[in-house]
């Protein structure tokens, strides 16, 4: 199994919103499979397609007592608040207390096609809502006061990680239907 570079903040594809994935193929079961193993490399518990590069609806995740990928995910019923200290393996190093929707219903589609329909709540609640941000062009320095992303960009500045990183020796491998 593979692995792929994570790509961090600066990097323009982690803005973009992705397209729904419309075909369930061998490629994208191989794509799965490197994004797991970019996954546990990185010591994460999520991660979405644009955060490799792959402009698609979909995500991975394993948080010890489930795991999977779901494609298409959307949130269709969300209740209470929860905050939580929350990091992003596209902005290594930081985190900050986020405030989120405890419970959510999530709807979407598993590898084999079929219909997922998820009650979550707590720390897989937020990692679901993470990685749907992720989906929509959206990363954690959007949730932040203005205060505290002056402080965070700073800190990138500092840190270096507000750059592209290099591309995939062979970008192909990073298409998908």
């Amino acid at each position: 199994m593979g692995s792929y570079e994570i790509r961090t903040v600066g990097d323009p594809v982690l803005r973009t919103v992705t397209d729904e994935v419309t075909d369930i193929d061998a490629s994208l079961v191989k794509v799965t499979d490197n994004m797991f193993s970019s996954m546990y490399d990185a010591a994460g518990i999520g991660l979405a397609a644009p955060q490799v590069g792959i402009q698609k609806r979909f995500f991975v995740y394993d948080h010890g007592e489930h795991s999977g990928v779901i494609l298409n995910p959307k949130i269709v019923e969300s209740d209470g608040e929860w905050i939580f200290e929350e990091a992003c393996l596209s902005i290594p190093g930081l985190s900050w207390e986020i405030i989120r929707p405890k419970t959510i219903h999530l709807v979407g589609i598993d590898l084999n096609g079929n219909e997922v329909s998820i009650e979550a709540d707590e720390l897989e609640a937020r990692l679901f809502q993470h990685e749907i941000d992720h989906l929509n062009g959206v990363l954690l320095l959007d949730l932040l006061d203005d205060e505290s992303r002056r402080q965070a960009l700073s800190k990138l500045r500092e840190l270096d990680l507000r750059r592209t990183p290099r591309l995939p020796s062979d970008p192909g491998e990073l298409r998908l239907p």
